[in-house]
């Protein structure tokens, strides 16, 4: 199959108007069967790497049919890739996700390719839980994760933790070289970020959520990320979480480079308004704000298309926005070589926008399966 006449998004030059050809599930050089595009944009499939569930399941759950209805869910929204998030959970539960998603991999036949598991607890601060359970927070400890990544048959790739708790320091060098470890739920001064990013921790879980505010004495989580060019930055661009003008400034202070745009979203993303859970927790859902009983936001209800397409009408450049959402995941998961831009050789995972930003076609190892072009 060749797109024709259509804007090809390129991780350099933005957008520019090419053909892009699929065969044998493989982004290709050439390839007949020409399909004239002319109007439209064509983007990468995204990766939404910090998610809990949707359509009525949650990762947390151990539900493999939940699963299943989310990598479909996923998949009809134009994230082609996920790396579905755990909550703050007993061991054995934690445990039975992790081997739940590896079989997933292994088995499933439909849906957005699951490419990794990120493990979002038990290693957080209590003092900045969120909607986290407190009753099964720890301290890092390096023996259950390297169990916990057993169970999941190399699937964990991203590992929160909060760096100020007994043991994060070890923890961090021990293991930052087998996953992404990312500062999440903290309490963390500039100087334990700092160090933690020094040793090896890359990434931020949500910024801004959870951790202390960027403050002009006191930096926090947030200087010490705009400080170290290694890190990436997730932020949830879903008209809630942050505001507007934030938004636009992280971009412009960390860079496009090193921002990942995630959805956190919790199981009421397509679904109506109404009572759910996340973790074990009651959750009431109104419009697209999901909140704890408390007041307390308790994940997002808006999915990853939806939380680009919002940042792009906060202003940020679409060019920017699809960075942010499908190259840099693949990078921050060391998957890029497979995902993330429609280079030849790559995986042909990709999807047709309109003028608008609205889904028109979702096209999955070379096959449109949503939409039509």
């Amino acid at each position: 199959m060749r797109l024709t006449g259509a804007q090809v998004f390129d991780p350099i030059h933005g957008f520019v108007e090419r053909d892009v050809c699929f065969d044998g599930g493989k982004v290709v050089e050439a390839a007949d069967g020409a399909v004239d595009v002319s109007g439209r944009y064509v983007i990468p499939g995204l990766t939404d790497l910090h998610f809990h569930g949707c359509r009525g399941a949650d990762f947390s759950d151990g539900d493999p049919e939940g699963l299943q209805t989310m990598a479909d869910y996923e998949l009809s929204r134009g994230v082609t890739q996920i790396c579905p998030a755990g909550m703050t959970l007993e061991t054995a539960q934690l445990e039975k996700i992790c081997r739940m998603g590896a079989e997933h991999r292994k088995n499933s036949k439909s849906g957005a390719e699951l490419v990794g598991i990120h493990l979002e607890g038990p290693f957080l601060s209590m003092a900045k839980k969120g909607a986290q359970n407190g009753a099964w927070l720890q301290n890092p400890n390096v023996e259950l994760l390297e169990h916990l990544m057993d169970c999941a048959e190399g699937l964990v790739k991203l590992v929160s933790i909060a760096p100020e708790l007994d043991g994060a320091m070890d923890f961090i060098k021990a293991v930052s070289d087998r996953v992404a470890i990312s500062l999440a739920h903290t309490t963390a001064t500039y100087d334990i970020a700092k160090e933690a990013f020094d040793n090896g921790a890359c990434h931020v879980t949500h910024t801004y959520n959870a951790m202390p505010p960027f403050n002009h004495r006191e930096p926090g989580v947030i200087g010490a990320a705009a400080d170290c060019d290694h890190v990436y930055c997730e932020i949830i661009s879903d008209g809630v979480h942050i505001h507007p003008a934030v938004i636009r400034a992280t971009f412009r202070m960390m860079g496009k480079d090193r921002m990942i745009l995630v959805s956190d979203t919790m199981r009421a993303a397509g679904m109506s308004d109404g009572a759910y859970t996340l973790g074990g927790q009651d959750v009431t859902v109104v419009g697209n704000k999901a909140t704890l009983a408390d007041g307390t936001i308790a994940g997002s209800a808006t999915d990853l298309m939806a939380c680009m397409k919002t940042a792009v009408s906060f202003g940020i450049s679409l060019a920017d926005a699809v960075t942010a959402a499908a190259v840099n995941p693949a990078k921050a998961l060391g998957l890029y070589d497979q995902y993330g831009s429609l280079e030849v050789g790559k995986a042909a995972n990709a999807v047709v926008l309109d003028q608008d930003l609205n889904i028109r076609a979702v096209i999955l190892r070379g096959n449109v399966v949503h939409g039509a072009l």
